[in-house]
């Protein structure tokens, strides 16, 4: 009977949910990889703190987790807009789930990025589509001027000088979310909530109604990264395959 309980819960919560979870499967695969969309943190190379070799801090290159290799992404920094063109070198570098790439001090200084908070937005495109097709002849030259010039060659401004010119802008608050999952039913959402307190230490999970059929289940807020990244690994034993983080919701 219990066996019973449990295998209803599975199927309610799998059919549910809107959260994709990991599969083995090379359809559903090709069907991931055509929809990933993903928005949290990136990591920043350090050589000192990562076993790769051969990354080039110059290189318009990213470490991904599950993307293929040579995948084309675009990379957007939502805090300015700025956006770039970026190449999958790999996918079978370990790092931290928390992060959803590790890129290079030349993606760091193309789209301004603030290391205290390195949040950008990671989108797979398709080779056919007619954005990559326009872009490529422009990502092929960036990078043949990247391979030789040197890092601080290719900054596109100054951002000392920069702020130093603005007047003094506001303080930027850091307040972040985990989004564990969008559910159709609201009866789904509550279960998983129920879930999330009885797995984990996490407290502070909630669920957001967003439209009849649309309810989300969220943990935080947060306002700082390491309280983020804590409650984040906690997350790893529900296994769902893009958690995504969330600004100021």
């Amino acid at each position: 009977m219990k066996f019973k309980i449990i295998l209803i819960f599975l199927c309610i919560l799998t059919h549910g949910c809107e959260q994709s979870f990991t599969s083995k499967s090379k359809d559903n695969k090709l069907s991931l990889e055509k929809k990933f969309k993903n928005i949290g943190f990136a990591l920043l190379y350090n050589e000192s703190d990562h076993k790769i070799k051969n990354f080039d801090q110059r290189s318009l290159n990213i470490y991904h987790k599950s993307l293929k290799k040579r995948s084309m992404v675009k990379i957007t920094n939502p805090d300015n807009g700025k956006s770039l063109i970026a190449e999958v070198k790999s996918n079978r570098i370990k790092f931290s789930e928390f992060y959803n790439s590790i890129i290079t001090q030349r993606i760091v200084e193309d789209l301004e990025l603030d290391l205290k908070d390195p949040y950008i937005e990671i989108v797979l495109i398709s080779k056919n589509s007619t954005f990559v097709a326009k872009k490529t002849k422009t990502f092929d030259e960036e990078k043949k001027v990247a391979e030789k010039a040197p890092i601080d060659g290719i900054q596109i401004k100054d951002l000392n000088e920069n702020t130093k010119k603005k007047k003094k802008e506001k303080i930027k608050s850091f307040s972040y979310s985990i989004k564990v999952a969008d559910f159709y039913y609201k009866d789904t959402a509550e279960m998983m909530l129920s879930r999330i307190k009885a797995e984990t230490s996490l407290k502070n999970s909630k669920i957001i109604k967003l439209s009849k059929t649309k309810y989300r289940v969220l943990i935080g807020p947060f306002n700082d990264i390491k309280s983020i990244k804590e409650s984040f690994e906690k997350m790893k034993s529900f296994n769902f395959e893009n958690l995504e983080i969330l600004k100021n919701v």
